[in-house]
């Protein structure tokens, strides 16, 4: 197939159908697939993926050239790029999935009726999920391998300017399952960059469970309103940090700086900085020159522009109201100054997007009503807001964060991609 060759609405249904049954039919055979099937796949994967290192960067050339044509920014060009480190770290990523513990089949709650039976939950795959994302080739891999070890099939597609880089990783996805005794069709790629074909897999629940969109805004708006199945997702990341009357300064200064400046562009840093007007003289004199120093616009109230106009070097802009439901992605953070920690609650409920908010605070009251009233799927205390991500919360690796309040909340790891079903232990009894 042309990979780039414009569908019709009939070839596009047809791919997407046989692509449907291939997975549904591959499902039913990874669900019932041991742990050291699993296993062995990935470490087979992880095997291939070193031994075509070569290959893979040789494929990825193309993309990076086609890139380059089309004018893409430095900084896309930069995360479609696959490099030595590139390689081993889709290996390792492998290995570590493989090393997790496996979810499916678990029995948990498990408890006795005063009938006789007992009562408890199984761990379960979904079934298939369909994944659309942007960009990286190397979450290709991420998605493979935790669609492998949670006992999916799954069907990805990725962004049209890694087809390349895409189609090589996925062979070496099915070498692999083959390998490992496994249905290749277990996981599969859309081998086309038409957007046609992304149509039909979001409106095919006879054969998708599940769609998780992973990459900007508008792809995940655009997923979300067209599809006929459930999807996982979220929509931006404009986390909070606040800072509380009762704090640590040293603390406070160390993590905020943390939270906004580490990296700017994903979806846990910093967007949004409030602080309580008891601590706002000292603690934004101080985090006013870190941002200085590191060229941080900040979009600010009157009260903290009043302090921070005392700052040497300080960017300051008057925030607007749109400011505050801002995810920036970039040196810039609105801040403001507020009368306590009901008004920080609201203001989060308010203006934030359910993704990451933390309270910096030494009144442990106020910490615990944070954490409880807050309603986003992490919630922190004096911790960067930067440490919303799979890997730092020991799920190994993520396939992306949901703010939904159904099934998967927060990093999406194996687990998220399981459901609990009811399972019932009996002895002959019947209900009377």
């Amino acid at each position: 197939m042309n990979t780039s060759a414009p569908l019709t609405a009939h070839d596009a249904d047809t791919l997407m159908q046989q692509l449907g049954r291939q997975a549904r039919t591959a499902a039913t055979v990874m669900a019932a697939a041991s742990t050291a099937e699993k296993n062995a796949a990935l470490t087979v994967l992880a095997r291939l993926i070193r031994e075509q290192g070569e290959a893979l960067q040789t494929a990825n050339l193309k993309d990076i050239a086609a890139a380059e044509e089309a004018g893409l920014a430095a900084p896309m060009i930069d995360r479609l790029r696959i490099t030595a480190k590139i390689v081993e770290q889709m290996a390792q990523n492998a290995e570590q999935v493989a090393a997790l513990p496996d979810p499916v089949g678990e029995i948990t709650n498990l408890r006795r009726r005063p009938t006789g039976i007992s009562v408890g939950q199984m761990r379960v795959p979904l079934g298939v999920f369909g994944m659309i994302y942007e960009s990286r080739p190397n979450v290709t891999i991420e998605a493979a391998s935790l669609a492998i070890k949670s006992g999916n099939a799954c069907i990805l597609r990725g962004g049209s300017e890694a087809i390349h880089s895409n189609l090589a990783l996925w062979q070496l996805v099915q070498a692999a399952l083959l390998e490992a005794g496994l249905p290749g069709d277990a996981v599969q790629l859309v081998p086309t960059t038409d957007r046609a074909a992304v149509g039909r897999l979001i409106a095919m629940p006879e054969f998708v469970d599940v769609i998780i969109p992973r990459g900007g805004k508008g792809l995940i708006e655009r997923i979300s309103n067209d599809a006929k199945v459930p999807v996982i997702k979220h929509l931006d990341g404009n986390c909070h940090t606040y800072v509380d009357a009762e704090v640590d300064l040293d603390l406070a200064v160390k993590v905020t700086d943390n939270a906004k400046t580490q990296k700017y562009s994903p979806c846990n840093a910093t967007e949004s900085l409030l602080v309580h007007e008891k601590s706002a003289p000292a603690f934004l004199a101080r985090i006013g020159r870190v941002f200085a120093d590191k060229g941080v616009e900040m979009r600010v109230d009157a009260a903290a522009k009043k302090i921070l106009s005392m700052v040497p070097g300080a960017n300051l802009v008057d925030a607007t109201e749109q400011d505050w439901y801002e995810e920036f992605l970039a040196p810039i953070i609105s801040i403001k100054v507020v009368a306590g920690v009901s008004e920080a609650i609201a203001h989060i409920n308010h203006y934030g997007s359910h993704h990451t908010d933390a309270i910096l605070t030494t009144n442990h009251p106020n910490a615990m009503r944070f954490l409880r009233e807050v309603d986003s799927s992490s919630v922190m205390i004096n911790a960067s807001t930067r440490f919303a991500d799979g890997f730092e919360y020991g799920l190994g690796a993520e396939i992306g964060i949901s703010t939904d309040k159904f099934h998967a909340r927060g990093p999406v790891g194996l687990e998220g991609l399981t459901s609990l079903k009811y399972v019932v232990l009996g002895q002959g009894e019947v209900r009377v």
